[in-house]
Formats: structure tokens, C-alpha cells, sequence
């Protein structure tokens, strides 16, 4: 008698273990628990206004934490990406105000620097071998002197002169700054900008050749490359990838208001990594998704919200951060080796 072997494909996976092996279910989970959390802890959060301060906190981290995951799930960091948005800002306000051009002159400039930046860190990856670590963190510090020292030079002081009265700032600040009303109740559009963000990555990782080559980068570097996958190309990618969304928040920033600080975005880095790794991503690479990097994002805005909602101590921010960090770690590899268990 012999048995039959049924393809595991053609197998049927109960609704459970689909969601035990999206890596999203972690930072779903935390989100859900935040957000009742606050909704008992301060009277106001549920105000429909607090609830669009709430998103407006998550965009602007949300916005550097998408292409930040997609980083991770390649296996690689991005150290640099803090001070790389005040880089991006500081291009866009220096040479339209140096150059008495219209501002979208200077944002072009800034792309273009910005995404310069993104292949400088993936081609030095590449090339030397070294470790992401080692290589953006020495991008992360010549930024950072190059911030205050090209400010300084220039402008007098560590603060760029304001554009608010150059030709294009308008049209600009409604592209990068400007709100949006709806019922009433104004949102930022930066969450416009975020949201599309995690649709155009979730779509890229889970219907396009370039979201496989990025979970087969992250896995095994030297496997991909066996089997053909552009390992070089695909870092590199990821580099501009976050170095485009350096670019965005730094747009946003000098829109917001006309003038940028040379020293801004020091430390923000760490922030958008925690964000990416609540959401699911693992340190090694290989796992992750851009929606979890949303939800981790979304974490953040309620709780350094919702510590003010509730007139709170604002020092016991970072403690709530450094809990969730552990806690959607040890979650997340539980969530991971329950998923493991149940194929």
C-alpha cells in the first residue's frame, strides 16, 4: 500500500497560521494594546484632533521607517539616515537662497545630493565589504560636520537664512508642508505621503521581482548572488531608497518653517531602526515588512502623544520606548517560532 505526497502547496493553512507568519502580527498586537491603553489613560486622546496630532507624529517618523525596513529586511543600517534628513534640508535651503533661484531649483539640487548620498553608502558597502555599521556611521559623522561647518560658513551661524519669501515657496510648502482638511479637522500631509509610502514598499516586497531579491539579499547574500539575484544593484537600491525618504522628510522640515538648524536629526536614526524592528523586522535580515514598520511608527506617535494627552512626565518617553523595544523583540521571535512550528 502505498501513501500519497500531497504537494504543501496545494495544502490548506488555516486563517491562524496565516497570521502567525506575517510579521506585522506583533506590532498589530502592541498598536491595538497603545491605543486602549491611552484611550483609558487620557480623556483627550480619543478626540478626533488628538487622533490627527497622533498620525501626524507617526508620518514623520513612518516616512523614514518604511525604506529603513526595507534596508533591514536586506540585512543591512543606515546610520546616517538621523542627520541625512537635515542634510537633504540644508541642500534645498543653502542653494536657493545662495543662488536667489526659485525654491524648486533647490529641492531638485537636493534630490539629487540626497540620492548621491544613498549610492555613496551602498557603493562603499559593496566595494570594501566592510560592515553597514562601520560604513554609515563614518557617513553619519562627515554629515554631521558637514551640516554645522557648511552652515556656519555660509550662513554665519548654525541656522540657514529663512526662504519664506522666495519665488516657489508656496507651491513647495503645499507639497511638503501644508494640510489637508477633512470633516473639519486638519491633517498634515505628510501622512499622505506616509501612506502612500507603505503601499508603493508592501507592493514592491510582495508582487515584484525586486521584493524577492530584497528577502533573498537579507537571507543569504551569497546564495542570491549564486542563483543570479543583483546583489550589488539591490543594496545600492535600498541605500537610495532611504535616502529618498531622507529627502522627503527634510523637504518637509524646511517647508514647515523657512529656516533649517544645522544640528537637527542626531540620534533619529536609532528611532526609525526601533520603529522598523517593532514592526517585525529582524536585526539579521530576511524578515520584515513595510506594513509592520507602519504600525511600529504609529506606536511611537501614540505613545509620545499620549504621554502628553495625559500630562504625563515627558521623561518617561524614552523608558516606553526602550520597553516596547524588548518587548516586540522577545514578541516577535515568539510570534516567528510559533509560525515555524505550525508548517
Amino acid at each position: 500500500m502505498t501513501t500519497a505526497t500531497v504537494d504543501e502547496r496545494l495544502l490548506r493553512t488555516s486563517l491562524w497560521r496565516k497570521l502567525l507568519a506575517r510579521p506585522e502580527l506583533g506590532a498589530v498586537m502592541g498598536a491595538v494594546a497603545v491605543f486602549v491603553f491611552f484611550s483609558f489613560a487620557a480623556d483627550s486622546f480619543l478626540r478626533v484632533s488628538s487622533l490627527s496630532t497622533v498620525l501626524y507624529a507617526a508620518s514623520t517618523l513612518g516616512i523614514m521607517a518604511v525604506p529603513v525596513a526595507l534596508l533591514m529586511i536586506g540585512g543591512e543600517f543606515d546610520l546616517s539616515a538621523g542627520v541625512l534628513v537635515t542634510s537633504s534640508a540644508l541642500a534645498s535651503s543653502m542653494f536657493s537662497y545662495q543662488m536667489t533661484a526659485n525654491v524648486w531649483v533647490g529641492v531638485f539640487v537636493s534630490l539629487l545630493v540626497t540620492l548621491g548620498i544613498g549610492v555613496f553608502n551602498g557603493f562603499m558597502l559593496t566595494r570594501t565589504k566592510l560592515p553597514s555599521f562601520i560604513v554609515t556611521l563614518g557617513t553619519f559623522l562627515m554629515l554631521t560636520g558637514l551640516n554645522l561647518g557648511l552652515t556656519k560658513a555660509i550662513s554665519g551661524t548654525v541656522q540657514t537664512k529663512s526662504i519664506a519669501d522666495m519665488e516657489g515657496f508656496s507651491s513647495a510648502q503645499s507639497v511638503f508642508a501644508s494640510e489637508i482638511s477633512i470633516g473639519g479637522v486638519d491633517f498634515k500631509i505628510t501622512i499622505l505621503w506616509w501612506l502612500v509610502l507603505v503601499a508603493f514598499a508592501t507592493w514592491i516586497l510582495l508582487r515584484t521581482r525586486w521584493g524577492n531579491w530584497i528577502f533573498a539579499v537579507g537571507g543569504n547574500g551569497d546564495a542570491a548572488r549564486a542563483v543570479g539575484v543583483p546583489v550589488t544593484k539591490t543594496r545600492i537600491g535600498l541605500y537610495m531608497a532611504v535616502a529618498f525618504g531622507a529627502w522627503i522628510s527634510g523637504q518637509h522640515l524646511l517647508f514647515s518653517f523657512s529656516r533649517v538648524q544645522s544640528g537637527e536629526g542626531v540620534g533619529n536614526e536609532l528611532i526609525y531602526i526601533v520603529a522598523a524592528v517593532i514592526g517585525g523586522c529582524l536585526i539579521t535580515g530576511g524578515y520584515g515588512s513595510a506594513i509592520g514598520s507602519a504600525f511600529g511608527a504609529l506606536i511611537f506617535g501614540m505613545v509620545s502623544k499620549g504621554i502628553v494627552f495625559a500630562e504625563w512626565n515627558a521623561d518617561w518617553y524614552k523608558f516606553f520606548l526602550g520597553a516596547m523595544l524588548l518587548l516586540a523583540t522577545l514578541l516577535n521571535h515568539w510570534v516567528r517560532k510559533r509560525a515555524e512550528a505550525t508548517k
